[in-house]
């Protein structure tokens, strides 16, 4: 499945990016940055919950305390957050508070993060996103050994729900397709387009 990764740090711009993705999106990614895990800031809290959000959704929180975005997803009726196994905090009582309010509990690693490191809390995670690039920014460059880590994962667990995000284009999908993920997140190469329904449904035929 082709899933649009949503991201800005304007909430109105947030909000066309919604009513566009509404038209043919099944799921939608909204990345929440802080400006601390990574440079860039995205939409507050606060705008989030002022949204109108008609598609289903899930949460990539690319910040430092996940924990303050777990009522905030509750409220928009998100499936799913995806936190980042890089944040130096509980991880496990993370997923048990995701979990309290009913939604998925999802954790993504960066290029460089060792697979190994999710040992620990692997069996209570509902999916694992693997970042092709280093998190932040709309538009940065495809890490291929990406899917070296990814291949190498599958063999360890493979029966766990995975999905990869950045630097996806139309040159490198069947390829990233080829490797038996469940879902690929296509930031700027659709949201950017001059058609975005017409480049999700470029992306899907491909």
């Amino acid at each position: 499945m082709i899933v649009p990764a949503l991201l800005s740090q304007d909430k109105e711009k947030m909000q066309e990016m919604l009513n566009t993705c509404n038209q043919f999106a099944k799921l939608v990614q909204i990345d929440i940055m802080d400006g601390e895990f990574v440079p860039s800031k995205s939409i507050t809290a606060q705008e989030l919950a002022q949204l109108k959000i008609n598609t289903p959704n899930e949460l990539h929180l690319m910040v430092n305390n996940p924990f303050a975005w777990i009522e905030p997803a509750s409220q928009i009726g998100s499936k799913r957050i995806i936190f980042h196994l890089e944040t130096e905090i509980d991880h496990k009582k993370l997923i048990t508070e995701i979990k309290k309010m009913e939604m998925e509990a999802g954790v993504s690693l960066n290029p460089k993060t060792n697979i190994e490191k999710l040992r620990p809390i692997i069996k209570d995670i509902d999916l694992i996103l693997f970042m092709a690039v280093n998190p932040g920014f709309y538009g940065a460059a495809f890490i291929p050994e990406v899917l070296d880590k990814i291949r190498k994962f599958k063999r360890i667990w493979p029966n766990k729900k995975t999905a990869i995000d950045g630097g996806v284009k139309e040159s490198n999908i069947l390829k990233i397709k080829n490797i038996g993920l469940d879902y690929i997140c296509i930031g700027s190469a659709i949201l950017k387009s001059d058609n975005p329904k017409q480049a999700f449904l470029k992306f899907s035929r491909l």
